[in-house]
């Protein structure tokens, strides 16, 4: 991905349909989604995907979006050898790029309570790694610290460029906790920086044009789209289940046109005729 003196957006998807939609509606690129994959499997946000069943998915998110893809590496999948491993098949996928944690088994979600966190030396070697494995000088490796929840916002700020210094592309400090400490983070840092940011999380929410003056060059927005999507399936189903079909919640169904549109039936099918 080109990184330009701009906010990249990047929404999060976590199937081949959200990136298709994604595509189709003019997102430039999007984020694959670690907890979003999971519980797309029907599994909580607790390090339990596999690091063949991600990439599985990276694969089908790149192939429906068709652009830039950056992806969550959460933890690195173990040791140094599993980082090296993942990059390679992560890589090998066609995502653009890819964000690595420090976080200690089992890890969690970035705005859940009861984290630990690896040694500063441990996650060192892990970027060193990531770098040393990827094929392109443009895959981006991204350097995920969620110390401010543990240690506070100064360590998490020593963590972060620690991992700069050991070759991380890109700085990703987790769950700021005060609207001081979003405006402050990109200056601290001669790389760009990303920042997670939706409603209801631990961080104040931001609007993209103050990120931007802020020096920000990448948001992510991980389960907006999964979550629209919980609460419109619960309510379907949950007509279907007590009055036999979706009439009640008939408003939140698409028309069928799109259900095609969005897949790119049209062109599937002209190229048989």
């Amino acid at each position: 991905m080109v990184q330009m003196q701009s906010l990249n957006i990047l929404p999060g998807v976590y199937d081949g349909l959200g990136a298709s939609i994604a595509r189709h509606v003019g997102a430039s690129g999007v984020y694959a989604s670690g907890g979003a994959i999971a519980r797309s499997l029907g599994l909580p946000d607790l390090g339990l995907v596999s690091m063949t069943e991600m990439a599985a998915r990276l694969e089908i998110i790149v192939r429906a979006f068709g652009g830039p893809v950056i992806a969550d590496g959460d933890t690195g999948y173990g040791d140094v050898q599993h980082v090296r491993r993942m990059v390679q098949m992560f890589e090998g996928s066609g995502i653009r790029g890819l964000h690595i944690e420090d976080q200690d088994f089992p890890k969690r979600c970035g705005h859940l309570d009861g984290k630990s966190l690896i040694t500063i030396d441990a996650m060192a070697r892990k970027i060193e790694a990531a770098v040393n494995a990827r094929l392109s000088p443009e895959f981006l490796i991204i350097g995920r610290t969620d110390a401010i929840a543990i240690e506070g916002f100064d360590k998490a700020i020593t963590r972060a460029q620690a991992m700069v210094d050991s070759g991380a592309d890109v700085v990703f400090i987790e769950a700021p906790e005060t609207n001081e400490q979003i405006e402050l983070i990109p200056s601290l840092f001669d790389v760009p920086v990303l920042i997670n940011m939706f409603p209801g999380g631990k961080t104040p929410y931001t609007k993209p044009a103050d990120l931007e003056a802020f020096g920000y060059r990448y948001m992510i927005v991980p389960s907006d789209l999964q979550r629209a999507c919980i609460r419109a399936s619960e309510a379907v189903l949950s007509a279907i289940v007590n009055d036999g079909n979706s009439e009640s919640v008939a408003n939140l169904l698409s028309p069928l046109a799109d259900r095609d549109r969005f897949v790119d039936q049209d062109a599937w099918l002209g190229e048989v005729k």
